[in-house]
C-alpha cells in the first residue's frame, strides 16, 4: 500500500513521533532505541511478513500487495497494493501486540503487556492519476476470543467523498459483556459517532505524495465515557473524537490488533496502485 518507509505502533507513555522526525533508518534497534514503542516494521527484513516479531496474516491479493523494492519513501521498500478495474478486495495486512486470546494472534509482540492508549503510524502515496476513496484503509481493535470476537473497533476510512473519517464502535453491554460473535458481526456492533477530517486525500491534489497518517486510540476507564479517537495527517490534527465508551466495563484484553485494508466497497473504478 504503499505503507513506508514504515508502520509503527507506540504506546501513550512514549511521546508522539512527528511525521517530520522520520530518519529512513528508523527501525533499525528499535526495540533498545524506543522502548516505548510497541512495534516497528521497515519492509526491508526479507522473510516472509507473517513470521515472530512481524504480522500475524497477510493476504497479498495473489501478489498484488507486497514488498516492493524502490516503492517506498527516498527509495525503499514498501509495500505495493495493486487494484484491478472493478476489484473489491485487495489484501491485507494484520498485526497483533500485547496479550491476545490465542495462539494463532501471538506474534511476539510485547506479548504480556495491556495497551489502552495507543498511536499508530503509515505513510500513504497514490500513483499520478489516482480516481476514487477506498473505503477501508485500517482499523484498531480488542479481540476479546480466539473465534475472532471483538470488545471494540476504531475504524479510519473513506468518507465516501475524498477524505478520510473516523468512524469508531463498541461491542459491549454497559456492564462489559462482549455482545459481537467472530469478526466483524455487524448486527450487534453500536455505532458512536463518525467524524471525517478535512484534507480531501483522494482528491487528486495529493497523487505521488508521501502523506503521514497517524491515529490514536484510547479506550474508556471502566463504566466511563472517557474514550478518545484521532488522526492527523502530515502532523495537522484532522479530527478528533472524545468522550466515547467504547468498552462498558470490559477489562479483560486491551488494544491488541491493528488492521492495514485494502477492501474498496464499490469496486476500484480503474486500475492503479497505491
Amino acid at each position: 500500500m504503499n505503507f513506508s518507509n514504515h508502520v509503527l505502533l507506540a504506546s501513550v507513555f512514549g511521546i508522539f513521533v512527528f511525521c517530520g522526525e522520520v530518519l529512513s533508518a528508523e527501525c533499525d534497534s528499535w526495540q533498545s532505541r524506543h522502548p516505548e514503542w510497541i512495534f516497528c516494521d521497515d519492509f526491508e527484513k526479507t522473510g516472509p511478513l507473517v513470521a515472530q516479531g512481524r504480522f500475524f496474516e497477510h493476504d497479498d491479493n495473489k501478489g498484488d500487495f507486497n514488498p516492493a523494492a524502490g516503492t517506498g519513501r527516498e527509495g525503499s521498500v514498501g509495500m505495493r497494493v495493486r487494484w484491478q478495474k472493478g476489484e473489491v478486495e485487495a489484501g491485507n495486512l494484520k498485526v497483533s501486540f500485547g496479550r491476545a486470546p490465542g495462539s494463532y494472534f501471538a506474534k511476539g509482540n510485547r506479548p504480556d503487556a495491556d495497551f489502552r492508549d495507543i498511536y499508530y503510524r503509515m505513510f500513504v502515496r497514490m500513483q499520478k492519476g489516482w480516481v476514487g476513496n477506498p473505503f477501508k484503509l485500517s482499523r484498531a481493535t480488542v479481540m476479546a476470543k480466539s473465534d475472532w470476537s471483538q470488545a471494540m473497533i476504531a475504524h479510519l476510512w473513506g468518507d465516501e467523498g475524498e477524505r478520510l473519517k473516523l468512524d469508531p464502535v463498541n461491542c459491549t453491554d454497559a456492564a462489559g459483556n462482549v455482545k459481537c460473535s467472530g469478526y466483524n458481526d455487524f448486527n450487534n456492533m453500536s455505532w458512536i459517532g463518525s467524524k471525517a477530517g478535512s484534507t480531501p486525500l483522494f482528491g487528486g491534489n495529493f497523487d505521488e505524495k508521501w502523506m503521514c497518517v497517524e491515529t490514536r486510540v484510547r479506550l474508556n476507564g471502566a463504566g466511563n465515557q472517557d474514550g478518545v479517537h484521532e488522526y492527523w495527517i502530515n502532523d495537522v490534527l484532522e479530527a478528533r473524537r472524545d468522550g466515547l465508551n467504547f468498552v462498558g466495563k470490559y477489562g479483560a484484553y486491551g488494544i491488541n490488533a491493528v488492521m492495514f485494508e485494502n477492501h474498496w466497497n464499490s469496486g476500484s473504478p480503474q486500475l492503479q496502485e497505491r
